[in-house]
């Protein structure tokens, strides 16, 4: 019986939620699906693990694949303030047309983001920066990010 409740107390803690993109044009496709969990271990602390799986292409120039995990670490200051950190691991592997004479290319590459926001409820939107943003090995474009988080 013990057991039980312990295990149900657990998962009474944990939250869901995530993150899904999508991004088209006549010759480019980016689809993400990002589910993540947190553990809520009080009011203010949270602390969580997250999956990226992304697919990109340009047409008749590269496509990629990207896979990894996040370690994440939420704080609400107040109710209203959370401030964030998140630690990412990414495996990037990027395939170009033989038209090119690039070498394809498959390397790790690590972000730590610090970020803050603003919440209501379950909802929080804010920005986040990149501490270890490497404009060559970068899948993203900056080091500052806008975010959307949702937790059920």
């Amino acid at each position: 019986m013990h057991a039980q409740q312990s295990k149900a107390e657990f998962w009474n803690h944990v939250n869901f939620g995530g993150n899904l993109g999508l991004s088209f044009g006549s010759e480019f496709f980016s689809g993400t699906i990002a589910p993540s969990a947190i553990y809520q271990f009080n009011e203010q602390f949270a602390l969580g693990l997250g999956l990226n799986v992304t697919f990109n292409s340009q047409k008749d120039y590269y496509k990629s694949t990207i896979l990894g995990g996040s370690l994440i670490g939420l704080y609400n200051v107040i109710p209203q303030v959370q401030i964030s950190a998140e630690f990412e691991q990414l495996n990037v592997d990027r395939n170009y047309d033989s038209r090119f004479n690039f070498d394809d290319e498959n390397y790790w590459v690590s972000a730590l983001y610090l970020g803050a926001g603003y919440r209501t409820r379950n909802i929080t939107f804010g920005i986040r920066y990149d501490v270890l943003y490497n404009d060559r090995d970068s899948i993203y474009y900056s080091p500052w990010s806008p975010f959307f988080r949702v937790y059920f």
